[in-house]
């Protein structure tokens, strides 16, 4: 009887295993900020990092981020979630929230940890639907570790998900790596022993020099490491973000050669995590995409120096113009409370208070933002079908539109005009244009076969398809689809 009880015991073991599909030790997902899809091409590669991938993987030369505003935040979580704002809430790097405004992962509830008196909490709750980690920790019945690595918080927090073993993010206040009390009460060892080992390098221009990108890899390799990632059958993700590509864009501009600095050490640094990751995990059992969260718009004065048609809209001046206008119109004073990311919030407290027609207010406040020559477009998201604009930015703009966190304006600025704070800035990002949306995407590793593919594909692919190599469910707001050539 015994014998029998063993024997059945073992049967069912062994169908169990064989239920089980097929998936890799190890998913990396590699995020980096404001890379242009033409970099893969404009860069002579080093051997190892870039040249490898495109060698070795699977690159689709046609991915489209399907929706405005193209920024940070709302890339990230649109790559791990699989959809768009209109569905994952995250409506730009700040939007307002119950009549505040907040960053995509303000959360005064938490309080830092690691870092100084400074150091704020931060969370992913604004992210309201799903991740990939998210969906494998529901497909191995929590089990699996999903942590997050960036310079920015944004950049660490959303791609980590909900639900994962942490997320770590460069504080510029202590010059440390840190997290928040949604993760934990208190900094692992091995992050604080990182933190001490790097206080000088920590304690450098992150975001203008290749430092940011070493000290990113040197905390996802310990990551890597100390968290046992990939070390056993359950699925494991490991989300890095490399930001200093995109603050050091925003200063000197595209191709400066600040930027150029960091895109190289960027080369050397994806070549030795390449060789970390095919020592420790092997290249068979890890499935590894890049990407990024928006691409970027050559600066004005480049591109006027070679008589290419561009321009920059300074925003803070255009919602000051406007209210000058509305309160010429109407008599009352900031009618349009905030700008933020090519949108804009009327300010409904004054306008019930003048008890102001709503309707007219919004007609006279796009009327005005429409003013510049930079501008295109000022448009009413409420009325945007009645709007003679072409039906791809009507579509782009109601999947970038999340009621009551994003402006009841969007601006569409001219082809090849960029949005900007001060008159000196160089690259920026955030409209509809292929400079912004056009994005690298690349898988290796596990099942991927090289080639590669121009048709058309979307960012909110890509959690689709690493879900669908997976055999696990793509996240709960998905509009994606699998794209396993």
């Amino acid at each position: 009887m015994r014998l029998k009880l063993i024997t059945a015991l073992a049967l069912i073991a062994a169908l169990s295993a064989m239920a089980q599909p097929a998936r890799p030790k190890l998913v990396v997902g590699l995020v980096v900020d404001q890379m242009r899809w033409d970099y893969l091409y404009n860069y002579q590669w080093g051997e190892g990092g870039f040249k490898t991938l495109l060698q070795d993987g699977y690159l689709f030369n046609n991915t489209i981020i399907d929706y405005v505003p193209t920024v940070t935040a709302a890339g990230h979580a649109s790559i791990y979630s699989g959809t768009t704002p209109a569905f994952h809430g995250i409506a730009g790097n700040n939007f307002m929230l119950h009549g505040k405004n907040v960053t995509s992962v303000q959360d005064d509830s938490e309080r830092g940890i690691g870092g100084n008196d400074k150091t704020r909490g931060k969370s992913p709750r604004n992210l309201i639907t799903t991740t990939i980690g998210d969906q494998l920790q529901l497909a191995t019945d929590f089990k699996s570790r999903t942590v997050g690595i960036a310079l920015k918080d944004r950049a660490a927090i959303l791609p980590a998900g909900h639900h994962p073993v942490g997320a770590y993010w460069y504080d510029s206040n202590s010059h440390s790596f840190v997290t928040s009390t949604y993760y934990r009460d208190k900094l692992p060892r091995w992050v604080s022993d990182f933190n001490k080992r790097h206080r000088n390098e920590l304690a450098m221009d992150m975001n203008n020099t290749p430092m940011g990108t070493t000290m990113t890899f040197a905390m996802a390799e310990q990551a890597l490491i100390n968290e046992q990632l990939g070390q056993d059958e359950v699925t494991d993700l490991l989300a890095i973000s490399v930001s200093n590509t995109d603050m050091c864009s925003h200063y000197y501009g595209t191709h400066s050669p600040k930027v150029d600095s960091i895109y190289w050490q960027l080369d050397r640094e994806i070549a030795h995590f390449i060789q970390v990751l095919d020592q420790r995990v092997g290249r068979d059992n890890y499935l590894l995409f890049l990407s990024a969260d928006h691409g970027g718009t050559h600066s004005y004065p480049r591109m006027t120096a070679h008589g290419l048609p561009s321009g920059c809209w300074y925003n803070p001046d255009a919602l000051i113009a406007a209210n000058k206008q509305l309160q010429d119109q109407f008599g009352v004073k900031q009618l349009l409370s905030e700008e933020m990311e090519y949108t804009f919030y009327l300010n409904h407290e004054a306008i019930d208070s003048a008890r102001l027609d709503y309707d007219q207010v919004m007609r006279a406040a796009c009327r005005a933002l429409e003013q510049p020559e930079e501008i295109q477009w000022a448009i009413d998201v409420s009325r945007i079908d009645t709007y003679p604009i072409p039906s791809i930015l009507k579509e782009r703009i109601k999947l970038g539109y999340f009621p009551e966190r994003s402006g009841e304006i969007y601006v569409v600025p001219r082809t090849g005009v960029y949005a900007s704070k001060v008159e000196w800035a160089a690259s920026n990002h955030g409209s509809w244009s292929q400079s912004d949306s056009h994005i690298p995407l690349i898988f290796m590793g596990w099942h991927v076969t090289p080639g590669e593919t121009s048709r058309l594909t979307h960012m909110t692919d890509i959690a689709a398809t690493v879900c669908a190599m997976l055999h696990i469910q793509a996240p709960n707001g998905c509009i994606g689809t699998p794209i396993l050539e």
